[in-house]
């Protein structure tokens, strides 16, 4: 009963923490790192929360402000009884491959039929990814693997986005297999809309997840960011058919950030919504040639055997900024020097980076919390 409370209170100070804006994944982990829990760093004083790196005045003051407005156990009390089932990292439950991650969501809703299995990591999920709009190649492959994956017992993550992500999740279904939706709404709003009943189909033996409590509506930020949490929970993710500035581009990116497999469908240079596939391969994803091709290569995967429950400590250190990163980082330093918000197309131009990796990697520095967008696809230096 002891250890219930205190997991009960922990998972009270994940949820209060998430709360601030300001705070997000990197925050919670260093708070965690310099106190040694959430509770004792709420507990804490404006003095002490100013020693932990990368926390100034104005995060302090929001923090302070929330503090004093908030109480950690209630309002967990109150969100309980508007969203019953959701995880924090504090939780048994908790997905076991998301705390390998340097930025786990603070909150995780599910709907649907949970599968400890995939939870501890002994189910093995793999994630489909790729463009709204494929060609019929694209269609057709991924029918094809897809059905060879659930044949051979792998659970299929996507984000029931039009095009590639719809035919993952609907061809699961067709063949009674195990999928899995990743949303970046809150999970009583379906997105897109036409996609209502193959969402009330999959939540019937299926699971969708979402870090965004239920009312939240479709924003653009939130999907991108949902793209991390594909990526973490999968042991491998394949991108079908991606053009050159696709959303598929991030999952890919993170999944290599987070030592997952990348696997692509090679298309042709004469199909536009290939060209982000082929750059793939051309930064060392790993080329499909074929169903049986795809098996073998999954076949080398190696076995995990994760203890149950897994400790929550020690969260993984937060990664080296990357050369493209720093790249970044000067070019909006070059462009506003004071401060002063940098549009996406002016980067792109400062970095000659691909449009596809300026967006992956921007969206590492918001994790990070050493870039913030605004609205109209806007950044600057925090």
């Amino acid at each position: 009963m002891h250890l219930e409370n205190n997991r009960s209170s922990e998972r009270a100070y994940w949820l209060a923490w998430s709360q601030i804006d300001g705070v997000g994944p990197i925050t919670l982990r260093r708070l965690r790192e310099f106190f040694g829990d959430l509770k004792t760093a709420w507990q804490a004083s404006p003095a002490d929360w100013l020693a932990v790196d990368g926390i100034g005045l104005q995060l302090a003051d929001a923090i302070a402000n929330a503090h004093a407005k908030m109480d950690a156990i209630a309002l967990l009390e109150k969100h309980e009884q508007a969203n019953p089932h959701f995880w924090t990292p504090a939780d048994s439950d908790y997905p076991q491959l998301l705390h390998e991650i340097f930025d786990p969501p603070a909150t995780l809703y599910y709907r649907g039929k949970v599968d400890l299995a995939e939870n501890q990591g002994i189910q093995p999920m793999i994630g489909i990814v790729g463009t709204r709009a494929p060609s019929d190649y694209g269609h057709k492959w991924t029918e094809w693997l897809t059905e060879a994956l659930i044949g051979q017992g792998f659970s299929i993550v996507s984000g029931l986005a039009e095009g590639i992500d719809t035919d993952a999740h609907r061809t699961c279904l067709q063949n009674r297999g195990r999928t899995i939706a990743v949303l970046g709404t809150g999970l009583d709003i379906t997105y897109p809309y036409q996609n209502r009943q193959l969402y009330h189909r999959l939540v019937e033996s299926g699971l969708a997840l979402s870090e965004y409590p239920a009312g939240t509506k479709p924003d653009r930020p939130n999907f991108p960011r949902r793209n991390r949490i594909i990526a973490g929970l999968c042991r491998a993710v394949i991108v079908m058919e991606a053009p050159a500035r696709s959303g598929a581009l991030i999952t890919a990116h993170m999944a290599a950030e987070y030592g997952r497999d990348v696997y692509v469908l090679p298309g042709s240079l004469d199909n536009p919504q290939s060209h982000g596939c082929l750059a793939l391969l051309n930064q060392g994803a790993q080329v499909i040639l074929g169903k049986n091709h795809l098996l073998e290569l999954l076949g080398t995967l190696p076995q995990m055997e994760l203890p149950f429950p897994k400790p929550v400590e020690p969260q993984p250190p937060q990664p080296p900024l990357t050369p493209q990163q720093q790249h970044i980082l000067l070019a909006l330093s070059k462009l506003a020097p004071t401060g002063e918000a940098v549009s996406f197309d002016r980067l792109v131009q400062q970095t000659e980076l691909a449009a596809s990796i300026l967006s992956a990697e921007l969206l590492q520095l918001e994790l990070l919390e050493i870039v913030a967008q605004l609205p109209g696809m806007l950044y600057r230096k925090v």
